[in-house]
């Protein structure tokens, strides 16, 4: 794995291809409260690109905003709804197309209610994966190694995971259901942000 630090937007001249895997990391769990301190990206190639914000200066991210808005790319996410609401209420766009894996684990693992991205990992991958660092100080000026590998590796293995959940979903004829689902979740992270997470349009 090789990690590349960023400040404020990915370089110029950087291209993941069409498929590239997303994280972020922020100071807690409210974007109208908690700021956003990193987003973590990779191409499935094992190089992970994380652009640090030490300060709220997203005007900057003007690659980065261009490659999360862009319809021909498919941003891969674990837990999507959180990811999508932070990146639009932060940096002003919607990053879709997306691909969630964690529902897609969701509507096809029905057999278990592990679908933590250390689960997935652990049994889809057979790899082991820490969230040692998974509550730490993210707005820190100076990330330590051990953050920095803990973010590079939240985004390392989400291409295996969807091609591992792609297949399911294909042997079990639930493709159709699970994209509904991550075209649907732009208009999800919006009403979290304007009706709040316990607002269910659904409930009588």
């Amino acid at each position: 794995m090789k990690i590349h630090l960023h400040q404020n937007d990915l370089p110029d001249g950087l291209h993941l291809g069409n498929l590239v895997a997303v994280d972020t990391e922020a100071m807690g769990l409210k974007p109208h409260r908690d700021r956003l301190c990193l987003v973590q990206l990779s191409a499935g190639d094992g190089i992970c690109h994380l652009v640090q914000f030490p300060q709220k200066r997203y005007q900057e991210a003007h690659n980065l905003k261009q490659l999360l808005a862009d319809p021909g790319t498919t941003k891969i996410f674990h837990f999507a709804r959180f990811d999508v609401m932070i990146l639009f209420y932060s940096l002003g766009i919607m990053a879709t197309p997306l691909y969630c894996t964690k529902i897609a684990s969701k509507l096809i693992r029905t057999f278990t209610e592990k679908h933590s991205l250390k689960d997935l990992c652990k049994e889809l991958l057979a790899i082991e994966i820490s969230k040692q660092e998974q509550t730490s100080d993210w707005g820190a000026p100076d990330l330590t190694p051990d953050q920095l590998r803990y973010a590079a590796t939240d985004v390392l293995h989400l291409h295996p995971l969807k091609d591992k959940l792609d297949a399911l979903l294909e042997r079990e004829n639930q493709t159709n259901l699970a994209e509904a689902c991550f075209s649907f979740l732009p208009h999800r992270a919006t009403m979290d942000l304007t009706a709040g997470e316990e607002f269910d349009i659904f409930q009588h």
